[in-house]
């Protein structure tokens, strides 16, 4: 074979890498531009905020629950223990470890606790380390507490929790269930509770003793099957009530949490920083950027005079302050996309600003990518984690597009205003006598709304609403 050179000329796109970091941080959600802004400024001197004292950002709230100081006095030297046999470890954890001495907490800042942010376990076993159990009781009740997951439900068979203590500490069967007894008598009110009919009976018990309460511990118990099928015939003809009783009962029963655990939180809460606020102005919906989620950057101009100074002899700085420069005109550049989309959005979905989610038109990416001369990748990434603040609430940029369903008109309706006609109208139900999914397709259809009776389903479902046979009540 005859080996030659040949010339070809051929075209290839090739992403520079001030275009790969502009597309990089287009995508890039508000909290996560301030973390890669950060980065940014801690390895390039030459970048600096304008003022960095007010617009530091502030540190996360922890990396975890905090926990609650103890409360156990310290043992007395000498003392003799309260229980007979090896001694107990002072968490479940160290199961296996031996005996470990206690860590001071009494140096511990009380006030970086917040009753806001604590979590169920850290609740619970606030509580138990105030009653006056014995370190042994104690333990056996902060293992049930360590086996609760994040409803409160205690899901682990006491035998398989047996299980996991060591033989030699002689553990019984009857021991732990007088520690779930102790821990089902903490606050609040359901907790280690090992069914949903458990958990309603616990808070229950909690009331005072009533004809209301009584009935509905009997239907708790022994019927919850039917309430939920809404089989309030069976109910009645089970217990010998009265309608008038059972609507009482069935009250107080929905009042009930069924998962109580839910109220204390073990992770932080996730904030939404708005990137655009929309006012109107004038008689005319505007968007405008919020200026407390852009980062005012700026060139050090220490570090850019020893630079002008030192031309020939400053390579490593001569990058620097071209890095620089790109990420200020790209964080801009990010914040000019993000205020063109939103307001083209606003100007598309004006009547839904004026009227609610009911006026709300369908809505693609490709046409606000065709208004704005921009592509549907661009479109895709300024609305994905971008929020928008509005007098009818905090919507991500996405939430304003969705697909259509057909009019009898020729036009079309978006699935947003379908969900939000769905809603009004089981809200305005005859609770006795509610409306199927075939007869709300109906009614959609006599204001010109073709929707099949399974598209219905689905819209309902999404809004987490229950079908006609569980919206039925007394």
């Amino acid at each position: 074979m005859k080996q030659s050179l040949q010339l070809k000329l051929s075209q290839s796109l090739t992403l520079t890498p001030q275009l790969q970091q502009s597309i990089k941080l287009l995508q890039l959600s508000t909290i996560e531009l301030n973390q890669e802004i950060e980065r940014f400024l801690a390895e390039n001197p030459l970048l600096e905020r304008e003022d960095a004292g007010d617009d530091a950002p502030v540190p996360p709230r922890g990396d975890g629950p905090a926990e609650s100081p103890s409360s156990e006095p310290a043992e007395t030297p000498g003392e003799a223990p309260e229980h007979d046999g090896p001694d107990f470890p002072e968490s479940p954890a160290d199961w296996g470890s031996g005996s470990r001495s206690r860590d001071d907490e009494d140096d511990r800042d009380f006030q970086d606790v917040q009753a806001a942010s604590i979590s169920l376990r850290d609740h619970l076993n606030g509580q138990i380390s105030l009653s006056p159990l014995s370190d042994r009781d104690r333990l056996l009740a902060r293992l049930i507490i360590e086996a609760l997951d994040d409803d409160g439900y205690l899901h682990q068979s006491l035998e398989e929790l047996l299980e996991i203590v060591p033989e030699e500490f002689e553990v019984d069967l009857d021991e732990l269930q007088i520690a779930l007894h102790q821990v089902q008598s903490l606050e609040p009110a359901g907790i280690a509770a090992r069914s949903p009919a458990e958990c309603l009976e616990l808070q229950l018990r909690a009331l005072p003793p009533g004809p209301v309460r009584d009935l509905a511990l009997v239907i708790v118990r022994e019927h919850l099957q039917l309430l939920a099928e809404r089989n309030f015939q069976r109910i009645r003809r089970a217990t010998g009530c009265s309608e008038d009783a059972l609507r009482e009962a069935q009250a107080l029963i929905l009042s009930l949490d069924p998962r109580p655990g839910l109220q204390y939180g073990g992770d932080d809460a996730g904030y939404i920083v708005p990137d655009v606020i929309v006012r109107k102005v004038r008689g005319r919906w505007t968007a405008s950027l919020n200026g407390e989620a852009m980062p005012r950057l700026r060139i050090n101009q220490l570090y850019a005079g020893i630079l002008q100074q030192n031309r020939g002899s400053a390579g490593a700085l001569a990058g620097q302050l071209q890095e620089a420069r790109w990420l200020i005109k790209n964080v801009q550049q990010r914040f000019d996309t993000i205020l063109r989309v939103s307001q083209a959005i606003v100007d598309q979905q004006r009547q839904f600003f004026e009227y609610g989610e009911v006026a709300m038109k369908p809505l693609t990416l490709r046409e606000i990518a065709d208004e704005l001369e921009l592509h549907e990748s661009t479109i895709s990434r300024v609305t994905t984690q971008k929020y928008m603040a509005t007098p009818r609430g905090v919507f991500e940029l996405k939430y304003f597009f969705g697909s259509h369903v057909a009019t009898d008109s020729g036009g079309a309706a978006s699935s947003t205003a379908i969900r939000a006609l769905i809603r009004q109208l089981i809200d305005a139900e005859d609770k006795k006598n509610p409306l199927s999914d075939s007869r709300i397709t109906e009614l959609l259809g006599e204001q010109g709304i073709v929707v099949a009776r399974r598209t219905i389903a689905k819209y309902r479902e999404s809004l987490n609403i229950p079908p006609v046979s569980q919206r039925k009540t007394i």
